[in-house]
């Protein structure tokens, strides 16, 4: 695995992107202990990155390297779960999202708190020290958390995935008008569906960064797969049809959530 754990690229508009799970490099030691299943790496937000790429300009992105079953940056790094009582993978996922087994030799508690200490903390360091930056500049942030999943997964939710799962752990973590740009703006592309804190109400890093009174707004934008791949299962081949279709309501949301301004006293 390459040296560089996240990539960071600093630009001046209000907005960062977060990219944890576009990785996909393995350590030797994480390659050799997953099974044959574990290493097809399914759960990665496959080409999250080239979709967002070049949406709006200036723009901060913090990008991790590594696939999220060396660890899962999207997890509270105590080990809580995101969502009690529902299925869910861990902190270091031991299945995929399937509830198929990934390892030949699971991580123990020793090798958990290494990679913890060597790449959650590098990304989020990493993370967090942009967001201040471009705090400083604007005197607020706006976190935006891009993800991807398959849009039919029984293990985790019943049914198809809407297009575009918008989460604000319930209106907790950003100003309710960031939350009703976004909304609203998804609402004008009608060929997509969309639903508010649905089955993805925001992971550990919508949940620990978004603070609005202090300053900090985060949005997880969770999408569903089918509605830029040609196809979800292996191989996960990017449609530039469809892709170039959603970039339209992608650069839509994200040109309007630059413009957003708090109020005066807001922060």
């Amino acid at each position: 695995m390459e040296k560089v754990t996240v990539k960071v690229k600093s630009g001046n508009s209000p907005l960062v992107l977060g990219l944890p799970h576009v990785g996909t490099l393995l350590t030797k030691q994480v390659n050799d202990s997953l099974n044959d299943r574990g290493r097809i790496l399914s759960d990665t937000d496959w080409h999250i990155d080239r979709l967002y790429d070049g949406l709006i300009d200036d723009v901060s992105t913090v990008s991790a390297t590594f696939h999220r079953y060396v660890i899962d940056l999207n997890r509270d790094p105590s080990g809580r779960s995101l969502y009690p009582g529902q299925n869910t993978t861990e902190l270091v996922p031991l299945t995929d999202f399937d509830g198929n087994a990934i390892w030949s030799s699971e991580p123990n508690i020793q090798e958990t708190q290494k990679r913890i200490s060597e790449f959650h903390s590098d990304y989020h360091n990493a993370l967090k020290l942009e967001l201040e930056r471009v705090k400083s500049i604007h005197g607020f942030v706006i976190l935006y958390d891009c993800h991807s999943i398959r849009s039919i997964i029984p293990n985790l939710f019943e049914g198809v995935l809407p297009d575009f799962n918008i989460g604000t752990n319930k209106g907790a973590s950003c100003d309710p008008l960031i939350e009703r740009i976004v909304v609203d703006t998804v609402k004008k592309y009608a060929n997509y569906s969309n639903v508010l804190n649905g089955r993805f109400t925001g992971g550990w890093t919508t949940r620990n960064y978004g603070v609005p009174k202090k300053g900090y707004h985060a949005i997880q934008m969770e999408l569903a797969q089918s509605a830029y791949l040609s196809d979800e299962n292996v191989g996960w081949e990017y449609d530039d049809t469809k892709a170039d279709l959603i970039r339209i309501t992608l650069t839509d949301i994200l040109t309007s959530l630059a413009q957003w301004k708090p109020l005066l006293g807001d922060n």
